[in-house]
């Protein structure tokens, strides 16, 4: 289930739930998480105060993942929450849609909900990320741009790009 907690007129008619939730249930089988997965697009304030509780980081990011216990992820995978607050300011600095953005996101989170952590893995999450992105037909990954090889967006009128918080 996919919900959203913020005003109708902050994501404009730009999002469609059920259009989120086919591309996270082909996204899901793609990497082989048979539990559910529920997801929250909440604000840079909620994302700020879970990062806080959860990971003692007191500030906002872009996506968390909250993987479900081993005895219940075969029903329930577990969680994903994503600021769309950071994920608009994201899809403006890379040049694409707020819709590509959270899909972005949900892929990240996905993997991260199957075991993959590229914080400590020697790059194979990038590497499945990068197949998969190419697979479901995203623009550049989360990885991929942390890392510098996907090039920002250049737009005049837009503010200084800036990199989603970790």
């Amino acid at each position: 289930m996919i919900t959203i907690d913020l005003a109708p007129r902050s994501t404009g008619n730009v999002l469609s739930i059920s259009g989120l939730t086919r591309f996270l249930n082909r996204a899901r089988l793609s990497i082989g998480l048979q539990g559910a997965v529920d997801v929250l697009l909440t604000s840079d304030s909620t994302l700020r105060q879970l990062n806080k509780s959860f990971r003692g980081k007191d500030k906002p990011t872009d996506v968390l993942s909250f993987p479900a216990p081993s005895e219940f992820a075969a029903r329930h995978a577990g969680d994903l929450a994503i600021s769309l607050e950071t994920a608009s300011r994201q899809a403006k600095t890379y040049g694409h849609t707020l819709r590509d953005e959270v899909r972005i996101l949900l892929l990240h989170g996905l993997l991260h909900l199957s075991g993959e952590d590229h914080e400590t893995d020697n790059g194979q999450m990038a590497s499945r990320e990068e197949t998969l992105r190419r697979e479901l037909r995203l623009p550049a990954t989360l990885i991929e741009r942390v890392k510098g090889s996907a090039k920002p967006h250049r737009n005049t009128k837009a503010s200084k790009p800036r990199r989603g918080s970790k």
